[in-house]
């Protein structure tokens, strides 16, 4: 346990900052997602934040990811929603939870965990540059005052029907003069402590710039702003619980009696298969950010999630899963362990006991710079230059991950994209598997030692355009080789003989 805090130093300042941009995702992802209305035992915006604490003290605890920080996922509202409509009760709704943490135990038992290792690197750099130019489009709106839309929004189209694009329109025509010169000094200051300069400053690795920038916020909208003070939805509105019996009734159980219900082991399933999804393209991810290239176990991770969607299902959270946003801000803020995840889940544990008074000052633009900065070193324009130099076959399935997952959402812009790199696996299967020489007599086809269904277009196309020679097929390298191939060979040499051509001589196959 006490190894934890060998680099506390650097890890307390990054919990710091992951804790600063996750309480208002954990607000927005809450509210969103428990936004029906008429719901039987309606919960408030604070099963965001429970599901938060849950994520960054118990998972956190129990994970083995370096980096990695877990919470409510934006991208599991829809599926929130849906559930609750269906179910009419959000206490039936933490039944199908809580089940769906147990299922992330077989999952993880059943190695659904090396999913993530079947997508490619294209794929996963396209995610994290979706996510990247994602982050930048959806909090300028919030950069310029305009906070009609939940904080964390990631999908295309958005709840009140407009779209990623469209928002920064209606945010051009209705900017609130107070968070523009909260949010763009607030961008200042944090490319500042990004230069070279400041980093050298000793006092610079004790102070991250996402505090200087908070209180920045809260001090320019306090006394420099006057008239233009900004208030209500463009602050953070951590509900305020001023005692026991108020803490209380931010707390659900599950409905115990809806267990036999096949609705909600639908919604189990579909929560326990999702969420796992989501959390081992975020464990891929971020153990490529992570600049010690730490192998994360996904297995280990599954049960890790499991256990906090039980827990997160006993007390009233939502879904809980690993999230590379804010696994992302942890490693540019400079998070060394885990230390840095569970601190920051102490702070949202703190928050709603201690401190929502002070961080309900903070303004919303002030955040929103924080994570278009967070955005911006995901998509770097370097990493453009990097793909496309490594070729068509690696760039096209990576800006195809990016155009996807900008006008779908995760999962589905992941599956577009790995759909496009197989189209560039089948193709290089297509060309290579064997080798061609012309010899003194003709033509020689060299098999490589495994040669597959795949290799069958391409052998193929190379007999017919020597088809006027006498070819000889090699297979002395082969060590297997596809019924289909075989047969497809077999079918051109009785095609050659049958038109008289010259046929084909068979080496070891």
């Amino acid at each position: 346990m006490f190894h934890l805090f060998k680099s506390w130093k650097q890890d307390l300042p990054a919990g710091l900052v992951v804790f600063l941009v996750a309480l208002p995702l954990c607000l927005g992802i809450g509210l969103a997602s428990t936004s029906v209305i008429g719901l039987k035992g309606m919960p408030s915006v604070m099963t965001g934040v429970l599901a938060g604490i849950v994520g960054g003290t118990i998972v956190a605890l129990v994970s083995n990811s370096r980096l990695g920080v877990s919470g409510p996922a934006a991208g599991l509202i829809t599926i929130v929603l849906a559930a609750l409509q269906d179910l009419g009760s959000f206490d039936a709704f933490l039944m199908a939870l809580f089940l769906a943490g147990i299922l992330q135990f077989v999952l993880a038992f059943v190695g659904f965990g090396m999913l993530a290792n079947y997508v490619p690197t294209a794929v996963i750099k396209g995610m994290l540059a979706a996510i990247g130019i994602t982050l930048i489009l959806k909090e300028v709106p919030h950069l310029l005052g305009y906070d009609n839309d939940f904080f964390g929004d990631e999908s295309f189209w958005q709840l009140d029907g407009h779209n990623t694009f469209s928002e920064l329109i209606y945010a051009l025509n209705a900017f609130e003069p107070g968070a523009v010169i909260i949010g763009l000094g607030a961008v200042v200051i944090l490319l500042l402590f990004d230069t070279k300069i400041l980093k050298k400053l000793k006092w610079s690795t004790y102070v991250p710039g996402a505090l200087v920038v908070v209180l920045f916020g809260i001090l320019i909208n306090k006394f420099l702003l006057g008239g233009i003070k900004l208030s209500g939805i463009h602050l953070v509105e951590l509900p305020k619980l001023g005692s026991w019996k108020e803490i209380q009734q931010i707390f659900h159980s599950p409905d115990w009696s809806q267990i036999g219900n096949a609705k909600v082991w639908i919604i189990a399933i579909t929560l326990a298969i999702v969420g796992s999804l989501e959390t081992l393209l975020s464990v891929e991810a971020t153990d490529k950010l992570d600049p010690k290239k730490h192998k994360t176990n996904p297995h280990n991770e599954l049960k890790a999630q499991g256990l906090g969607n039980l827990v997160s299902g006993l007390i009233g959270g939502l879904p809980i899963t690993q999230v590379i946003v804010r696994s992302s801000a942890n490693i540019a803020a400079g998070g060394q362990s885990k230390l840095s995840a569970l601190f920051h889940g102490l702070l949202l544990l703190s928050s709603i006991l201690f401190l929502s008074g002070v961080l309900n000052l903070i303004p919303l633009a002030a955040l929103a710079a924080v994570l278009i900065l967070v955005g911006y070193k995901l998509a770097k324009w370097s990493l453009f230059l990097e793909m496309y130099q490594k070729g068509m076959a690696q760039f096209i399935p990576f800006v195809v991950t990016i155009l996807a997952v900008l006008f779908t959402d995760l999962l589905k812009g992941i599956a577009i994209g790995i759909l496009v790199a197989i189209f560039y696996v089948l193709k290089r299967n297509y060309q290579n598997h064997f080798t061609q020489e012309e010899t003194a007599d003709g033509f020689r086809l060299i098999l490589s030692e495994e040669v597959t269904f795949l290799n069958k277009g391409g052998i193929i196309a190379a007999l017919n355009e020597h088809k006027a020679q006498q070819i000889t097929v090699d297979a002395s390298l082969t060590k297997s080789i596809d019924l289909d191939v075989l047969e497809a060979i077999q079918e051109f040499k009785y095609n050659a003989e049958q038109e008289g051509r010259p046929t084909i001589t068979f080496i070891n196959l």
